[in-house]
């Protein structure tokens, strides 16, 4: 049962979160809720948090496939790359249970996220109340197999206030053998209360050389310096390597870092140009990396601010460029800008406002702030 986007994008090259039978670089967090699991102690809700693409989603639906299994009386087994089940949370990709949640067809379990507006003719930038509401009647069912009923919400920190605050009376008073798995890019923005009712499994970034691994495994077209490059930029993010590859991420970022890199400033025709390719209807590949770039741009610009001379001494052009803005403000300012960018580019989503106007903003508040 899925309460989760309508307009289904073209194939992924990756499996999808639901459909993913394998589980790479958080072991121990699957091997510490097997030990919830067995031992009886699984918390009502957990929030699993990290950056995009790290395998937040897969991990939750990695867990709920065990544990519907167990009510349908089927075994833990091996996942495709041979990991042993004993200690993990894999099923067989063969079993009726995997099948079922594969195609969104379980129906003790529910998927909330995002949904497709059909009048904007987008995914809606938010997750709303009547998402969180129908959790309330889900749970209040029966479970049809007698075991678990299970609610993923994934992007739990997309919620808007009205729909986070119909999810924190569900989890005041949470149903038996009633387990919700939120998922969030940035739990800070998540109600404190809704924090606090949840057992927390932060998850880190992955490795490079796994990142590195997945991308030659979904993109084997790419050339060594085109996969190396994408990989250093996705930063521990396999969603966001494939992202990258798939919108021509390598180019979208020297178009980044040649706007910026204008020792007398921005080009106003340029960045007009590029935000002009960018806000195309067609263009929401590119659009929504770039949104990534910058975000990640002012991150380092922040951490690059809190060095020493020194200690950042990448020989680059990125790390020049780095180097030259990120010492004309102090971190806590590029560390404020970052914030108020996201949140202009989650305004522009949840009210439909003009994507070039967030994106000129967007540039030039980092030319603003580098004086």
């Amino acid at each position: 049962m899925s309460r989760s986007r309508e307009a289904a994008p073209a194939e992924p090259i990756a499996p999808p979160p639901r459909a993913n039978p394998d589980l790479l670089g958080h072991q121990a967090a699957e091997t510490e809720l097997r030990r919830l699991f067995d031992s009886g102690r699984m918390p009502h809700a957990l929030l699993l948090s990290g950056p995009r693409g790290i395998g937040k989603a897969t991990l939750a639906f990695r867990l709920a496939r065990f544990a519907l299994a167990q009510g349908a009386g089927e075994e833990a087994g091996p996942s495709l790359f041979g990991e042993d089940g004993g200690a993990g949370l894999a099923i067989p990709s063969d079993s009726g249970v995997f099948r079922r949640i594969a195609s969104g067809g379980h129906a003790d379990l529910l998927t909330v996220e995002r949904a497709y507006d059909p009048r904007r003719r987008r995914i809606r930038g938010e997750i709303v109340v009547g998402d969180t509401r129908e959790i309330s009647a889900f749970l209040r069912l029966t479970p049809a197999e007698g075991g678990w009923r299970v609610v993923i919400v994934d992007g739990a920190d997309e919620m808007n206030r009205n729909a986070a605050n119909a999810l924190l009376k569900i989890l005041e008073e949470p149903p038996h053998r009633a387990l919700l798995l939120l998922i969030a890019h940035s739990p800070g923005r998540l109600l404190p209360t809704i924090r606090s009712r949840c057992r927390r499994f932060p998850l880190m970034p992955l490795p490079e050389a796994i990142v590195a691994a997945l991308l030659g495994h979904y993109r084997p077209d790419l050339d060594p310096d085109a996969a190396a490059a994408v990989t250093a930029l996705a930063e521990g993010s396999i969603g966001r390597a494939l992202d990258l590859a798939s919108a021509g991420g390598v180019e979208l970022h020297r178009a980044v870092l040649g706007l910026l890199g204008k020792g007398r400033g921005i080009d106003p025709a340029a960045l007009h140009a590029f935000a002009d390719r960018l806000a195309r209807p067609e263009a929401e590949e590119a659009y929504r990396v770039v949104e990534a770039l910058v975000g990640q741009m002012l991150g380092r610009l922040a951490i690059t601010a809190a060095q020493s001379a020194g200690e950042n001494a990448v020989a680059s052009e990125q790390g020049a460029l780095l180097r030259r803005l990120g010492s004309r403000a102090p971190a806590a300012r590029w560390a404020a800008l970052r914030g108020e960018v996201e949140e202009s580019f989650v305004r522009t989503d949840a009210l439909n406002l003009d994507r070039k106007q967030t994106i000129l903003g967007a540039f030039f508040a980092i030319e603003r702030a580098a004086g």
